[in-house]
């Protein structure tokens, strides 16, 4: 009989000395939760483990354990780790580390490196979506098995495992029956960082996708002595000075479009600038500011970035799909929560083409030309995007596909 995928990624897992764990970049609380779960759940089993996003830890998350062990890039793992049971036996005269009763000697060759055999991607619709680049690590690419788990609809299953459950409030929802299924007990800080990406995938469970069995295997969570309230206070309750006063100046620049009925806001990189915001900040805007006004149907932030603007979209009406209007502009997501990017351009020369071309659509002009948007690249050459979350982190980009694992 063959095996079903759950069962083919415990038997790899099961086999694998040195996993690789990859998640997207922009992490949000589902990929870093459900990154730093796996990774302590592989260390508790004795794996050589390594965890990597190429870009840092967002400020609000840096409270979850073991987000020091996150590394920005990779270049193999150096250490070989030959581990002996020393429950009954200790040695005396030699040097070792002893991590739950195993005895860890640590060899690191001079040159070379050894290999990981095994990548694990968490989180990701597609490999684009790692913003690895993949032409400087062909053969670990091409060589490795590489498991795919993830709850986004859009998925490519581009993994020699594919685990993509769409009836999942998030990544971390589905690693709670893989780490059961692995036989590992959930601790504080597994629990911890799992129920911290179903708290923000279900937006604390405000969102449309929370479902019983979020809320039952939530309660799990809590029971095993996750930290909920730590979870709250830094997620929901804790604010720097900077961010306040960016989502101020969000607020101060919103306007009503009555005859499209929605609401948007634009920050350029100048308002960052002038309070001293970081990039990542501007998250939580559209969630918990505009997306909480009434009488409108959906909300719309607009950020420029380095590399050009990102629109954020919410729904607010029931049954309004925002994910159609990022299509206008290449992008893509969820019905209530969607996302676009256009590349190379700023809010000065595309923010009134944007909102002109939004209102259109809505107004009825669904075929609307959108070839005059500046630096618009033609629709069939975006990728869809479809990782987005209750910051939405969804980035567009225009360079080559990466392989197909």
């Amino acid at each position: 009989m063959e095996l079903t995928p759950k069962q083919q990624l415990i038997d790899l897992i099961n086999k694998a000395t040195n996993p690789l764990i990859l998640t997207h970049q922009r992490p949000d609380g589902d990929a870093l939760g459900s990154m730093i779960a796996l990774f302590l759940t592989l260390r508790k089993m004795g794996k050589q483990v390594s965890a990597v996003c190429v870009d840092p830890v967002p400020q609000v998350f840096r409270f979850l354990p073991a987000v020091s062990y996150i590394q920005k890039e990779f270049t193999g793992t150096r250490d070989f780790i030959i581990t002996l049971d020393a429950s009954e036996v200790m040695p005396d005269k030699i040097f070792y580390k002893v991590e739950d009763n195993k005895l860890n000697i640590v060899v690191t060759p001079k040159a070379g490196q050894f290999k990981f055999d095994l990548i694990i991607v968490l989180d990701s619709t597609d490999p684009q979506r790692l913003g690895i680049s993949f032409e400087s690590n062909p053969d670990l690419f091409y060589e490795t098995l590489v498991i795919n788990i993830d709850h986004h609809a859009g998925n490519d299953y581009f993994g020699k495992v594919n685990m993509v459950d769409l009836t999942a409030t998030s990544t971390s929802e589905i690693l709670v029956s893989i780490i059961e299924a692995l036989g590992q007990k959930f601790d504080e800080d597994i629990s911890t960082a799992l129920l911290t990406g179903i708290t923000t995938d279900t937006n604390s469970f405000q969102n449309a996708n929370t479902t019983p069995k979020s809320l039952t295997i939530a309660a799990q969570l809590v029971a095993a002595g996750g930290r909920q309230q730590e979870i709250i206070k830094n997620i929901y309750k804790t604010r720097s000075l900077s961010t306040l006063k960016l989502w101020g100046l969000a607020l101060s620049k919103m306007k009503l479009e009555e005859s499209g009925k929605f609401l948007w806001s634009a920050l350029t990189k100048g308002d960052f600038q002038s309070v001293d915001a970081e990039e990542d900040e501007s998250a939580g805007v559209v969630d918990e500011l505009l997306k909480t006004a009434s009488g409108v149907d959906f909300a719309l932030l607009l950020v420029e970035r380095a590399n050009g603007v990102h629109g954020s979209l919410r729904n607010v009406a029931k049954g309004v799909d925002v994910s159609a209007i990022a299509a206008i502009f290449g992008g893509g997501g969820h019905t209530a929560a969607s996302a676009f990017q256009i590349e190379n351009t700023t809010l000065a020369s595309s923010q009134e083409n944007i909102i002109r071309k939004i209102k259109e659509y809505v107004g009825g002009n669904k075929t609307a030309d959108i070839s005059k948007m500046p630096n618009q690249l033609p629709k069939e050459n975006q990728p869809s995007d479809n990782v987005l979350t209750s910051e939405v982190k969804a980035e567009l980009s225009t360079e080559e596909q990466p392989p197909k694992w």
